[in-house]
């Protein structure tokens, strides 16, 4: 039961980390440069597909970190789920109204202050993607233990 529990959080924890980390430095940096009718295709787009997967991951990473930390112990462990337990509070008090905002926007025109709320936007997903890929490196190094 233990090996299951750590191979679904090693996976869950690195398939989120892997993808809202990715966000920040691949997908986002590129979107800035779009025309403003574009992005905000884009940006509803992302909403769409992250949407449908991420809400699920987020929730687990740290559920399944707490449950392993409680069966293994380890500071690791704990540290990672305290961790991940943070991005998945940063990602609902910060982002998700922000995603909810996008979301509405009736057209393709960005609003009136569109891109502010999408500055601050990415500043959010810089945090909670770099607390989600530090969660999932402390997830291995406390899985797999000392060398």
């Amino acid at each position: 039961m233990t090996a299951v529990l750590s191979e679904a959080t090693v996976l869950v924890t690195g398939f989120v980390g892997c993808a809202e980390f990715s966000s920040v430095v691949l997908v986002h940096p590129v979107a800035r440069r779009l025309p403003l009718e574009s992005r905000v295709i884009l940006e509803k787009g992302l909403l769409r597909t992250f949407g449908r997967v991420m809400p699920v991951g987020m929730t687990l990473a740290p559920i399944l970190t707490g449950l392993l930390a409680a069966r293994e112990g380890g500071a690791l462990l704990v540290a990672a789920s305290g961790v991940l337990a943070l991005a998945l509070v940063v990602t609902i008090l910060g982002n998700v109204p922000i995603n909810v905002r996008t979301g509405r926007i009736a057209t393709n025109e960005a609003p009136d202050g569109f891109e502010a709320m999408r500055r601050r936007w990415e500043i959010l997903q810089a945090v909670r993607g770099s607390l989600q890929i530090l969660g999932f490196a402390l997830v291995v190094l406390g899985v797999v233990g000392p060398a």
